[in-house]
């Protein structure tokens, strides 16, 4: 079990590195952004893009991930089609091939014959990258490959990495915005229960470099399997929450007015505001934040199973709101499964998280929000 880590690892930078590579040219790079349509389409934006870096990075996932343990071929999901159209209509199927040759030679068709630009994309795909991680790699877990099933989001906050703003200032450590808010989701979860039990959060665009013509990227991971709880980082400190110091709450600006109406008393001076869902989770997990809330189904499975785990491995989780606002306050947390579609839905509908969700690392100020979201 700690080689299904060690490859998921390898493969987050891998797709951190394609992610970069794909921003360097900005000629490039309009090549390769395409507008979602249809059921693939988010329907909380006017707009929904998919890059084909979004979706190199998951067929690269899962070309390395299935190469390495075949047992998890066909339960690899991701957000994207692999299949892009191209500047002259035609629709080409995006997958890895045997040799860095031929990826070149497919890439070069959906880049409408830039070789170059297909060249280096396919160097990215095929390099072999190899993450040291001591900890990662010493880790036992008594489970095979076959019992498990993992959740790609090849490049969450799709539009702030399509807009690439590289000067937004943090504010409070948490960046309202840029391309620090792009980051490589790989949860995994229990086939037979859908719980999630590992996660890898891989930020491309963490610093930028000090002359400022490229950017480094850093990762996170978590698992929690009964009760075994360990993570790359350290649990971040709770403090209680008093008038001085109030609870944190990180949302979408999108979110319902009367949401940010019934948190702000409790949140002092208000929510805050940020862009991309698996990075107002990773707030939560860095404890910049208390909480992150989203009161309806515009987040999905590949959003949340990495940080998930990687939450439970901290001591918090992510919980189903509407179960929670139909549960007396101790009936223990409903929190959310990986491994069920939603009856009677299509496209990216099933996998949604319906009832919206609570992400936090105290439970004891899940309570809190929870109960404003009562009164």
């Amino acid at each position: 079990m700690a080689g299904v880590l060690r490859v998921l690892l390898n493969v987050a930078e891998k797709a951190a590195n394609i992610a970069r590579v794909c921003r360097q040219e900005a000629t490039l790079f309009k090549l390769l952004v395409q507008e979602k349509t249809g059921s693939d389409k988010n329907k909380k934006f006017v707009q929904d893009f998919k890059t084909l870096a979004d979706v190199v990075i998951q067929e690269m996932i899962r070309h390395d991930v299935g190469r390495q343990f075949p047992e998890l071929v066909g339960f690899i999901r991701g957000e994207e089609s692999n299949k892009f159209e191209n500047g002259l209509g035609d629709s080409v199927t995006v997958r890895v091939c045997s040799t860095q040759e031929e990826t070149a030679a497919l890439l070069s068709a959906v880049l409408n014959g830039n070789k170059m630009a297909a060249s280096l994309l396919a160097q990215a795909i095929h390099q072999d990258l190899q993450v040291t991680d001591p900890v990662g790699a010493a880790l036992q877990l008594p489970l095979s490959p076959d019992s498990l099933g993992i959740w790609i989001d090849p490049i969450d906050a799709t539009s702030q990495y399509v807009e690439g703003r590289q000067d937004v200032e943090a504010n409070n450590g948490m960046y309202p915005g840029g391309l620090q808010c792009s980051l490589v989701l790989i949860g995994v979860y229990l086939r037979a229960n859908g719980e999630p039990i590992m996660g890898v959060i891989n930020q491309p665009f963490a610093h930028r470099d000090p002359g400022g013509k490229g950017w480094s990227g850093q990762y996170f991971w978590g698992v929690s399997y009964e009760n075994l709880n360990v993570s790359s980082l350290p649990r971040p400190a709770a403090p209680l929450v008093t008038e001085e110091q109030p609870l944190t709450v990180v949302l979408s600006s999108s979110e319902k007015d009367s949401v940010k109406q019934v948190l702000t008393p409790l949140c002092g001076g208000g929510p805050r505001y940020a862009s991309g869902a698996g990075y107002k989770f990773l707030c939560v997990v860095l404890g910049l934040v208390d909480a992150y809330v989203v009161s309806e189904g515009s987040t999905y499975k590949w959003d949340s199973c990495a940080p998930h785990a990687i939450l439970r491995a901290l001591g918090g989780g992510v919980a189903d709101l509407g179960q929670c606002q139909s549960l007396p306050e101790n009936g223990g947390v409903p929190e959310l499964k990986y491994h069920q579609p939603r009856a009677g839905c299509q496209g990216s509908d099933q996998w949604a998280n319906q009832s919206g969700l609570v992400a936090f690392l105290d439970p004891e100020k899940l309570k809190l929000v929870i109960r404003a979201l009562n009164l």
